[in-house]
């Protein structure tokens, strides 16, 4: 299939928040490096700008971020500010936090409730905000959230933050944090080759309960932060065969089809990934097709 021409509205539309975003958003996660959280190959800063840049104008309205997304030499705020601002009016910018890493690039222990202001104030600063659109709290192992999805929530009743949501967690824990604050979104590891029960549940009470389920590394595949996998099953090669498709847009498409509350944020560096992501919204698999790759996900770990 040509993805010259299809822009993110394929895919349609969802309410996040107090935004109505397109359902193929981007995760900045790989503008700053080829590797694992940026310990790889650093990227060409004038190629990440270009990157988001070209992702606005094919309709992209919601960027996935995190100050913790920074190499020796690149911060992926600091591209989203460098490139984005002064920022569209429709953008959602989300951000998350919770792990730690210092200035050196070493991963600490998960932040304590009483870290997080100053992890959401160095978002603000890198993006240039006065406010951040969502803040997801990514839980870091912890038994409950309810401390740190607090002291969040106390920085939403200030209005540093107008949205709050969940990452890497399980139905108890999004019960928990609904007990203390609204939740516009839960982000879990999830895609045709990724599941657990915990997150295949979440996914069904998302969409009960209206809220966006935003799968990562959906199309990762074993690679997960590495990026995408070179492995396919011979059903995802047949498919996107009869679609003139990529595998990786496949995966993409079957993900966007467990829900019309399902968000994708692939990210990429690459300005032909970029546009092959985006035009994976407009595939409509077949029953059959999708009867087959449900299978290959319930065969997953």
């Amino acid at each position: 299939m040509s993805s010259e021409t299809i822009t993110a509205d394929a895919a349609g539309t969802w309410k996040l928040g107090d935004h109505t975003v397109g359902r193929i958003g981007f995760g900045a996660m790989r503008l700053t490096g080829s590797a694992a959280f940026h310990l790889g190959t650093a990227s060409d800063r004038e190629r990440s700008i270009a990157v988001l840049r070209r992702a606005i104008e094919l309709g992209v309205n919601h960027i996935d971020t995190a100050a913790f997304y920074f190499s020796s030499l690149r911060s992926a705020n600091e591209i989203i500010n460098s490139a984005l601002a002064p920022y569209p009016d429709d953008l959602l910018i989300v951000t998350k936090v919770g792990p730690f890493r210092n200035y050196s690039g070493d991963w600490g222990t998960s932040a304590r409730p009483d870290d997080l202001r100053g992890h959401v104030e160095e978002n603000l600063r890198q993006l240039g905000r006065d406010h951040l659109d969502v803040v997801n709290l990514r839980r870091m192992r912890q038994d409950s959230i309810a401390e740190h999805f607090g002291a969040l929530a106390e920085l939403r009743e200030e209005g540093l933050i107008r949205h709050l949501g969940l990452s890497d967690v399980e139905p108890r824990h999004l019960e928990e944090a609904q007990s203390i604050a609204p939740v516009v979104c839960v982000q879990n590891r999830f895609g045709l080759d990724s599941r657990t029960p915990a997150t295949d549940e979440l996914l069904r009470i998302c969409g009960e309960q209206g809220i966006a389920f935003v799968p990562f590394f959906a199309i990762a595949g074993e690679g997960a932060s590495q990026g995408a996998t070179g492995a396919h099953d011979d059903a995802v090669l047949a498919v996107a065969r009869a679609h003139d498709a990529s595998p990786a847009q496949i995966r993409l498409a079957w993900t966007l089809h467990q829900g019309p509350h399902v968000l994708a944020i692939p990210g990429t560096g690459n300005p032909d990934h970029l546009a092959e992501n985006v035009a994976a919204g407009a595939i409509e698999l077949t029953d059959e097709e999708l009867d087959t790759l449900n299978a290959l996900h319930r065969q997953a770990d």
